[in-house]
């Protein structure tokens, strides 16, 4: 037997460095050849580590949330055969100790001995899970979207049985416990309890890029946001039209797209806006393919994916390509390269979007677009009241490169063109 040295491997693009995000194996483990180990994350992207060969785990290189540097070793297999422990320089792989039960490492799997306890199996189709709550120290593996859901349905964690990874609580499961027809005759807390437990979220993966990108943002842009109100009765009545017409054979139609191409024609007036501004070279950099970066919330936190050359994409195409994008950032499986090189962001919450927000500036882009929800409202028209569909556009912008009234009259032109859809599509 030998053993089998895995070092971080070299992702590119000049990256030295990346952090550790999630184990997907724990010592004493058997791996297969090609099987997932870990997930680190680059500045752009998450990056699963697959294992190339196949053995038992000896050691791990470090835990989730510890930031370490490429060509450094990340675990250690015992393989059959001479294994390539003597070609490696690098120093010997500590184990990684027991991460303490009240604060483990979010996503980072169960601490060590509670690993080793056998996975409960999966609930049968045909007989409910009985709550077996977990200890009170043991908090269980959940996502951000899963504990708020959780938190919304008065559903304590601890006595929901997680199917994913390592025990992970999946919205799967929260859909079962919600549905097993015993749960009123079981044992769970009421509202009317008093607490005293608390939690320690370390912030890593993810949630530590946000964090730093919102707080060197919001330090380093002079931001300003600009509110408008936009009659969007035609552009609905024209949507459904589309969808009902042609929504079976192209796709339907989400007003996203009527929302990018406003965009792309609007910025043909102001090209300033489509911009991009390197504060260190003090050099702005104003583009002509307009790649529109749709923020998108999962379930371990906010991601924006590029829609590339939207100006170049009819509003099915660019449908279809959002759509594919909002997935793939959700399964968090986008590429580097469809997580970087937008010129300007389109945001929205969708039903949650409130009437005004004050989106972030996603530097180094000079403006962000925010979208508010739809509603029915009694306008005065020609000294009539009638019942209109209002949206709020709420948007964002660096005032150190654009000034307020080209920002306003940047969103006065994307409403002239969603009151009037039809002149979206005049050339």
């Amino acid at each position: 037997m030998g053993t089998h040295v895995i070092k971080m491997p070299d992702i590119g693009e000049g990256i030295a460095q990346v952090e550790l995000v999630e184990w997907f194996v724990k010592v004493g483990d058997t791996v297969t050849e090609d099987q997932v180990v870990a997930d680190v994350m680059t500045d752009k992207a998450t990056v699963e580590i697959p294992s190339p060969v196949s053995g038992k785990v000896l050691a791990l290189g470090g835990q989730p949330g510890e930031v370490m540097a490429v060509g450094s070793e990340l675990i250690r297999i015992e393989v059959e055969g001479a294994g390539n422990l003597q070609e490696s320089a690098s120093k010997p792989v500590e184990p990684v100790p027991p991460v303490p039960a009240a604060a483990p490492a979010v996503g980072a799997g169960l601490p060590r001995e509670e690993a080793s306890k056998p996975t409960p199996p999966a609930p049968s189709a045909h007989q409910p899970t009985p709550i077996v709550p977990r200890e009170a120290n043991e908090r269980p593996l959940a996502s951000p979207a899963v504990r708020k859901r959780a938190l919304d349905a008065g559903i304590e964690l601890r006595y929901v049985h997680g199917s994913g990874p390592a025990g992970r609580i999946l919205h799967e499961d929260l859909d079962a416990f919600l549905t097993q027809p015993t749960l009123s005759t079981q044992s769970a807390p009421g509202g009317y309890v008093k607490r005293s437990d608390s939690e320690q979220i370390p912030v890593i993966g993810l949630r530590r890029k946000i964090a730093q990108r919102m707080q060197d943002a919001k330090r380093r842009v002079a931001h300003f946001s600009y509110v408008e109100e936009i009659d969007v009765t035609a552009l609905e009545e024209l949507r459904l039209h589309l969808n009902k017409k042609w929504g079976d054979s192209r796709g339907k139609l989400t007003l996203l797209p009527f929302l990018v191409r406003a965009m792309v024609v609007a910025l043909r007036e102001f090209p300033q806006i489509n911009a991009t501004y390197d504060d260190e070279a003090q050099v702005i950099t104003r583009h002509g393919a307009v790649h529109v970066g749709i923020a998108t919330q999962g379930d371990n936190g906010l991601m924006v994916p590029v829609l590339r050359h939207a100006e170049a994409g009819s509003l099915w195409s660019n449908a279809g390509e959002i759509v594919r994008l909002a997935n793939a950032a959700r399964g968090n499986k986008a590429s580097r390269e469809e997580l970087t090189g937008s010129t300007i962001t389109l945001t929205s919450l969708g039903a949650l979007g409130g009437i005004v927000s004050t989106p972030v500036v996603n530097t180094p882009e000079v403006a962000i677009v925010g979208v508010n929800r739809m509603v029915e409202r009694p306008m005065v028209i020609n000294g009539q009241i009638v019942i209109r569909k209002m949206m709020n556009l709420s948007s964002s912008f660096d005032h150190r490169v654009v000034d307020g009234m080209d920002a306003a009259l940047f969103i006065q032109a994307i409403r002239g063109l969603l009151e009037q859809p039809a002149s979206l599509f005049v050339e």
